[in-house]
């Protein structure tokens, strides 16, 4: 269905690929594994079904489906979802504009940040554009109309009142803002995070944030093989009020912070195509179990 949305922001092909299958899937192998054992191989478990081995993910624009548009008469038809890979690749470069100070609710905040990454140097913008663009291909593949707040990884924020912005006039049923934890490296596992009531900003969308991040959190617990994380939150559930990109989104919308990528073992996996495959699979899962109960 045609959205208005700001210039820069555009959908990508459809890829052969159904979520029926990945719900098959998740129940048939992954159905009690929330974690990667110690020294085990990252790569060991099968990776859900996802694009060809060794396919760019960013290429679906250019290759892809036959026009571009979302799959007709899918379980998400006329369902808008904004997917935001946090930060961006010419961030470093540009210190003054994402440092410039930015609304992001009752306060301002900087525009954007860079980002961590992990210790062998595989930047999180990277790791959270190419997971975004592997989640676009599942959710469009089913129907659905999906906004990326940027449209490659070589530009510069936008800034965080901006992506909460895109997803306002986008009108999304459900936003969610992709992004890689720079925890201490013995802390290891993913969180989600949901709007705190803010007066004025979050008061219509805490309960749909909490029922997104609830259905978020368990289809990537189930799926991805990555543990709660064990160093912050509560249960892989977080509640914040600090958040721009939360404070100034009118529609409902979570943070998932997919791992730690100080961690060896959340890093090992995150490095490796295959898992973020399946990350994208479950990540998928949890936004169409949400937006299928709406």
């Amino acid at each position: 269905m045609p959205v208005s949305v700001p210039p820069g922001p555009r959908s990508r092909a459809v890829r052969a690929l159904s979520l029926a299958s990945s719900v098959l899937f998740l129940t048939a192998a992954c159905s009690a594994s929330t974690g990667t054992p110690s020294g085990a191989d990252p790569t060991a478990a099968p990776p859900l079904p996802g694009p060809e081995d060794g396919a760019d993910p960013s290429d679906g624009g250019a290759s892809g489906g036959s026009d571009g548009e979302p799959a007709d008469d899918g379980p998400l038809d006329s369902r808008v979802v904004v997917i935001d890979p946090g930060h961006n690749g010419g961030n470093a470069s540009a210190s003054d504009e994402i440092s410039a100070m930015v609304p992001a609710g009752p306060n301002e905040k900087a525009c954007d940040t860079v980002g961590t990454e992990t210790t062998s140097g595989y930047a999180e913008h990277e790791f959270n554009w190419e997971l975004s663009v592997l989640v676009e291909e599942r959710l469009e593949a089913e129907g659905a109309t999906v906004v990326l707040t940027r449209e490659d990884n070589e530009g510069v924020g936008p800034c965080i009142d901006e992506r909460a912005g895109i997803g306002n006039e986008a009108g999304a049923d459900a936003a969610v803002s992709i992004h890689a934890d720079g925890g201490p490296e013995s802390g290891r596992g993913f969180h989600v995070i949901t709007p705190g009531d803010v007066d004025g900003f979050t008061d219509d969308i805490v309960e749909p944030s909490r029922l997104l991040a609830e259905d978020l959190h368990h289809a990537y617990l189930e799926g991805s093989g990555v543990p709660t994380a064990d160093y912050l939150a509560d249960e892989g559930l977080d509640v914040r009020t600090d958040l721009g990109g939360l404070n100034m989104s009118d529609v409902p919308k979570v943070f998932l912070e997919t791992g730690n990528m100080r961690n060896p073992e959340d890093a090992a996996l995150m490095k490796d195509p295959a898992w973020r495959k399946r990350a994208a699979d479950a990540i998928a899962l949890g936004l169409s179990t949400y937006l299928t109960r709406q």
